[in-house]
């Protein structure tokens, strides 16, 4: 159609529109002729988003419960389990590396910067040896073979850093004793 023939329709119907508004209870009345006409349920509104809102906000939190209370032990705690020593142990002995770790890491200058990057990278595998005997005991090896190579684990990274440590400290001294011979 075009743009004038729909402007002649208008017009034409000008006087036919239907503008008021429905009465009071018009709704209710079309939905029970519909009713008696199809045999149909009546149509109430319900508000089901309310208990629906409620029982998915109690589901989500015995998800989340559940979640957090049956979530596995960490490695620690099973070794714990194990041996209350054990755990005692470690904490004594990583404590002590992290610390010369620490003292290691502050003494990087140019001089030492490659034997740092290698004890680092010793410490490593040897943390990687570590893990793997710690899941040795969880998996019921030999216990006490396998806590004596954890202590000699420990042992080894104590002494390889004490070594590297005394090493920087004698490259120290030999750069200060060749400054010190130079003189302008």
């Amino acid at each position: 159609m075009k743009k004038d023939d729909i402007e002649q329709l208008i017009d034409k119907l000008q006087g036919d529109f239907d503008t008021k508004e429905p009465t009071e209870g018009h709704q209710q009345r079309f939905l029970e002729k519909l009713q008696a006409s199809q045999g149909a349920v009546s149509i109430q509104k319900k508000t089901w988003w309310k208990p629906l809102s409620i029982a998915a906000s109690i589901a989500l939190f015995l998800a989340v419960g559940f979640g957090i209370y049956s979530s596995s032990p960490t490695r620690k705690e099973q070794l714990a389990e194990i041996s209350s020593e054990v755990s005692q142990t470690q904490f004594y002995f990583a404590s002590l590396i992290e610390e010369q770790v620490k003292q290691l890491e502050s003494e990087n200058t140019p001089e030492t910067k490659k034997i740092i990057d290698d004890t680092l990278g010793q410490l490593q595998k040897l943390d990687d040896n570590y893990k793997f005997l710690e899941q040795e005991l969880l998996n019921g090896g030999n216990s006490k073979l396998i806590l004596r190579a954890m202590v000699t684990n420990f042992q080894t990274r104590i002494d390889l850093l004490q070594d590297v440590l005394n090493q920087i400290s004698t490259i120290k001294n030999i750069k200060k004793y060749n400054d010190a011979n130079y003189t302008i």
